[in-house]
């Protein structure tokens, strides 16, 4: 009989935490996976005569991202196009995540070793392009690299050039836009890891006579290398998809995923293409998530 009322007690518990997630369930699957299984749909079938889809079902929007089809002789090759696109927006993203890695943890750490009432006040430095809308953020970088913005008035000013450096519409324009927006997110995790670490033993190993190169690399980086990671990740992914940023720096000539994306949507009226080519991208982020979850994993159980 107890056993019969602790099983219905149980039964009951369960349906009213499912009541309660309900809600949250509910919006998940209408904004996130009912769009997505839409987008998944799309890349099987046929390309609309002006946009939209036919259909029928079709491979060709999954041949397309990595192959292409001569329209003389209908020999099948690499389609350099997408590839050189893939290659520059993992470059890119890859360097966006370095630069901010090399100027976000000497920040984080600074924060971090501030009295405890100077903290807040870093901290809200730090987030306050978070109140500014990203537009306006990257045409404020563009203002300060275009051929007479700030760094090339300067430039000339101090006479170490006579024309104008031409920065804008290139990768480093949508490298340092990237660096910029970006700079945040890896500031905030790393300064995190960094304010839970114990300076006691660095103090530690410096009482026992290791140099600070040996001391960051031994003691302080293994406490404080979940947070960098988190960081690293949080810039990556966004980077990886960024499209603002590369439209406004890039001018349209320097193309990354997101706009190609948007480009089979747009002007390409090929939906399928964009589909898949969406897709694609969302594995190149679910691959660097399955590796953090992993590594994190790995973390935990070794202590």
């Amino acid at each position: 009989m107890a056993t019969d009322v602790e099983t219905l007690a149980i039964r009951a518990d369960t349906r009213r935490r499912w009541a309660l997630a309900l809600p949250a369930v509910t919006i998940i699957g209408l904004f996130s996976i009912l769009p997505l299984g839409v987008v998944v749909v799309y890349s099987f079938l046929t390309p609309g005569d002006y946009g939209n889809v036919k259909w029928v079902f079709s491979l060709d929007g999954w041949f397309q991202v990595l192959f292409e089809r001569d329209i003389f002789d209908d020999t099948v090759s690499l389609s350099d196009a997408h590839l050189t696109i893939l290659g520059r927006s993992v470059a890119l993203s890859l360097a966006t995540t370095l630069i901010t890695l090399i100027l976000g943890v000497p920040t984080a750490w600074f924060i971090a070793t501030r009295p405890a009432g100077q903290r807040a006040f870093w901290l809200f430095l730090i987030t306050i392009p978070f109140w500014t809308n990203l537009l306006v953020r990257t045409i404020a970088v563009q203002e300060m690299i275009r051929n007479e913005g700030i760094f090339n008035r300067l430039f000339q000013w101090l006479g170490l050039i006579d024309d104008p450096i031409p920065m804008m519409f290139t990768n480093f324009a949508i490298l340092l836009g990237m660096a910029y927006v970006f700079l945040p997110l890896m500031v905030l995790p790393v300064y995190a890891a960094i304010e839970r670490f114990d300076f006691r033993l660095a103090e530690a190993g410096y009482d026992l006579y290791a140099s600070r190169v040996y001391c960051l690399r031994k003691v302080v980086l293994p406490q404080v290398k979940a947070g960098i990671i988190a960081g690293s990740i949080l810039v990556f992914v966004p980077s990886l998809g960024a499209y603002v940023t590369p439209r406004i720096m890039g001018g349209g000539k320097t193309m990354m995923l997101g706009n190609l994306i948007e480009t089979q949507f747009g002007q390409g009226r090929n939906w399928p293409l964009g589909a898949a080519l969406s897709l694609a991208l969302t594995a190149l982020v679910l691959v660097a998530l399955v590796w953090y979850t992993r590594l994190t994993t790995k973390e935990r159980r070794n202590g």
